[in-house]
């Protein structure tokens, strides 16, 4: 599918509330775009070494679903791999806060995509 019907298909699925495994490059799209919001799982000292730009820290040791941004925007969950996210998302999900979905393969795979961090 074009990197343009990716995007079209996953800002859909987030306004039918659906859940989503998505590559890093839609997931960039919407962050940039201003669709959603990412929130990293990972800790502190991870986040700390370097971190995707505009990622919020709620790191998964204390992950709170109710403390994560309740201000209508889309979440997208992120770690270093997509484990944690997933785990974080199921969360989510039990505590009925909606989020999109995660980074499939995390910061590792946006770094692979060749998308920006700081540090």
């Amino acid at each position: 599918m074009p990197a343009g019907g990716a995007l079209k298909e996953a800002t859909a699925m987030i306004a039918r509330d659906t859940y989503l495994d998505l590559d890093p490059v839609t997931a960039h799209g919407l962050i940039r775009d201003g669709h959603a919001v990412l929130i990293d799982v990972r800790e502190l000292g991870e986040y700390a070494a370097e971190h995707i730009p505009g990622a919020l820290l709620h790191p998964l040791s204390g992950f709170d679903p109710r403390a994560l941004p309740q201000d209508g925007a889309a979440l997208i969950l992120q770690c270093g791999s997509g484990k944690r996210s997933a785990t974080a998302m199921a969360k989510c999900r039990a505590a009925g806060v909606a989020c999109c979905g995660h980074i499939q393969g995390g910061i590792m795979a946006w770094k692979a995509a060749g998308l920006p961090t700081e540090r």
